[in-house]
């Protein structure tokens, strides 16, 4: 067999993808297949791109505040957190331990009263487990927090609620136990002055969260040397879970630990089925344009039967036959999935220069912080959700020229010819 012959149904499926001049509807279906399998394949790299973005977004700011792993005694009382703290850092994959007091207190400025969840903390050590010290927007940050001084650090949000800024004095009230039985608990009040204000573009914890110096915080709630916990920071965040076991495992204390996937167990499996759920129904784009696809050469099989009579005539075999038009058909499906992976990375890539734009245009703001927690879009590309999208598609493509390449094969020449 010839050169020519080894690739003559790849040049015939080939030619029959292109237009010719007394037949540029079969040419037209074509590209409108094409483009279905493209419009399907970007929307479902840029949509699960974002939702990435979001789910990468929410894991680095939620560890940019919270600790990995959380330890405490029964009660939330740590007496001699200095030995508790020399015993943890003995154990492998410790980075940093940071001793904290952590009370549920309102703070107000005139007639402005908000919640908030107040951290003592120990500013030097602080500083290794949590990020909020890189975060700082105005004032010192917390080597502010001195000692003795009644400084106090708030998230940008929970400030514009109350309408303070750096230099401003605030109160804190906090209900204090009588000590009698059967008492009611009686308000303290504490003044503090704002030292910092810190953003992490999260409003849970903008909206939410202060840090005070544990030595004030201590005073104030009469705990002497005791801490809530210790905050622990790890090499490895996604160890976590088996850290705390292996911790607890080979420890001679009875220490109560959890670590930060506990804490936010629900939001992140909800996003995981919203990933799932967004990914089943974006691929039914693709389902509708490989149906498209199908359409397409059962309509060019119908127009063709006269070409197939002729080259059934000329000796091409039906298994021949049946290649030439799943050429085709691959071709139109590689030629979509090409284009709708290409241009699919290259807007997710963008998508966060893209947004802004179509907000400024429309005057419409897409991420609403209150709802969604984060105030921006962002996207990650996940080169295994690419390459399934792609895979899929292309795979989806080929499956839909089985049956149209099957009836050209079918094709009775001497039918096919008769009326012609």
């Amino acid at each position: 067999m010839t050169s020519f012959g080894k690739f003559l149904e790849l040049s015939i499926g080939m030619r029959y993808t292109r237009a010719k001049k007394d037949n540029r509807m079969v040419s037209f279906i074509s590209l409108a297949s094409i483009t279905g399998i493209a419009l399907g394949i970007i929307v479902l790299i840029v949509v699960l791109s974002v939702m990435n973005g979001f789910e990468q977004a929410m894991r680095d700011r939620i560890l940019s505040m919270i600790p990995h792993l959380t330890i405490s005694a029964e009660g939330n009382k740590l007496d001699n957190w200095q030995r508790e703290k020399s015993n943890i850092e003995i154990f492998p994959k410790i980075d940093a331990v940071a001793p904290y007091i952590h009370k549920q207190l309102m703070l107000s400025k005139g007639d402005v009263a908000r919640g908030v969840s107040l951290y003592g903390i120990k500013p030097e050590l602080e500083k290794q487990v949590s990020y909020v010290a890189e975060n700082i927007l105005n004032g010192g940050g917390f080597a502010d927090l001195k000692a003795g001084e009644q400084g106090i650090i708030l998230g940008n949000t929970l400030a514009k609620d109350l309408g303070v800024d750096v230099g401003d004095k605030l109160v804190a009230l906090s209900p204090i136990s009588s000590g009698e039985p059967g008492q009611q608990s009686l308000p303290e009040l504490k003044q503090f002055t704002v030292v910092g204000l810190f953003k992490v573009d999260m409003q849970q914890y903008d909206a939410s969260y202060a840090y005070a110096n544990i030595e004030d915080i201590a005073r104030m709630f009469e705990m002497g040397s005791s801490v809530t916990g210790l905050r622990v920071k790890l090499s490895d965040p996604y160890q976590s879970r088996d850290i705390a076991y292996f911790i607890y495992d080979n420890s001679d204390r009875n220490y109560q630990i959890s670590d930060w996937t506990q804490e936010y167990v629900n939001e992140f499996t909800a996003i995981k089925m919203q990933k799932t759920m967004l990914f089943l129904i974006l691929v039914m784009i693709v389902l509708v344009a490989v149906f498209n696809l199908l359409s397409t050469l059962s309509m060019i099989v119908h127009d063709k039967q006269a070409d197939i009579a002729i080259l059934r005539t000329l000796g091409l075999t039906p298994r021949r036959v049946m290649l030439v038009f799943m050429v085709q058909g691959t071709i139109i499906g590689l030629v979509g999935t090409l284009i709708g992976t290409g241009l699919g990375i290259l807007l997710a890539v963008n998508v966060e220069n893209i947004v802004p734009l179509i907000e400024q245009v429309t005057s419409h703001h897409f991420i609403d912080p209150k709802i969604y927690g984060i105030s921006e879009v962002v996207a990650s590309i996940n080169l295994g959700d690419v390459a399934m999208i792609s895979g899929t598609a292309l795979v989806l493509s080929i499956f839909a020229t089985l049956r149209p390449a099957w009836k050209a094969s079918k094709v009775q020449p001497a039918e096919a010819l008769r009326y012609e």
